[in-house]
C-alpha cells in the first residue's frame, strides 16, 4: 500500500501513459478515473456511480472531473495537503463549500472564515439546508494505481442550523463514544457529529 505522502513521486512511473511527460515533470496529480475512484468511496455504496466529483487537473487548478445525476458531490483528494481526506456532500451545500474556497484563496481563514460563512447564512446569502450531509473518509494512505485506501475511517456531519440540544433532544457533547452530538449549538454552523469509535492501528 503506498502512503499517501508517499504517493507523488510515484505519479509518473504508475500513470505515464494516462499523463504527459511535461505534466510530469510538473508534479503531477492523481489521473483522473482514481481521482474519482477515491472520491466516490465516501458516499454510500447506491450513490457512488451517480455522484458529481470535483478534483484537481495535472496543474492543481481545482475542477469538476465527472458530472453526476443523484444531487451529492464527491471531492477527491487534495494534492496541497499531507494528509488522506475526501468527502461527499448533498448539493445543497455547494454554495457553502464553494464560498469557502474563494475565502481560503483571498487569504481568509479559520474563525474568520467560519465567521463570514456564518454571517452571510444569517443575512440570507448563503444557504445551508437543514439536515444537509458531508461524509468525510480519511485514511492512513492510499494505493494510486488500484485507488484502494488503508485503514478507512469514515464519519458523518449532518448540517441543522441554529439548532440547540432544546430543539433536538441531542447533547452539545459526545455522550459516548459514537453516539451523536451537537457542534456549535446555536449558531448558523450547528451540525450533528457522528464518529465512530476508531479501531486498528
Amino acid at each position: 500500500m503506498t502512503p499517501r505522502r508517499s504517493v507523488r513521486p510515484l505519479l509518473c512511473a504508475a500513470a505515464l501513459a494516462l499523463i504527459p511527460i511535461s505534466a510530469c515533470a510538473q508534479d503531477a496529480g492523481l489521473p483522473a478515473e482514481i481521482q474519482i475512484a477515491l472520491a466516490v468511496q465516501a458516499a454510500p455504496a447506491e450513490f457512488r456511480d451517480g455522484a458529481t466529483v470535483q478534483g484537481y487537473t495535472a496543474d492543481g487548478t481545482f475542477t469538476t472531473l465527472r458530472e453526476g445525476s443523484n444531487g451529492l458531490v464527491c471531492m477527491a483528494p487534495n494534492p496541497g495537503r499531507e494528509d488522506f481526506e475526501v468527502s461527499c456532500h448533498h448539493v445543497g451545500l455547494e454554495p457553502y463549500f464553494e464560498m469557502g474556497r474563494q475565502l481560503s484563496a483571498s487569504g481568509v481563514t479559520g474563525n474568520e472564515r467560519t465567521q463570514a460563512r456564518w454571517d452571510a447564512f444569517t443575512a440570507g446569502e448563503l444557504p445551508i439546508p437543514y439536515g444537509s450531509t458531508n461524509y468525510i473518509l480519511t485514511g492512513a494512505g492510499f494505493d494510486a494505481e488500484t485507488a484502494t485506501i488503508e485503514q478507512p475511517y469514515l464519519r458523518w456531519v449532518v448540517y441543522t442550523p441554529n439548532a440547540t440540544p432544546e430543539s433536538t433532544g441531542l447533547t452539545d457533547r459526545p455522550a459516548e463514544p459514537g453516539a451523536p452530538w451537537l457542534m456549535f449549538s446555536g449558531t448558523p454552523g450547528s451540525h450533528i457529529m457522528i464518529v465512530p469509535p476508531q479501531t486498528g492501528g
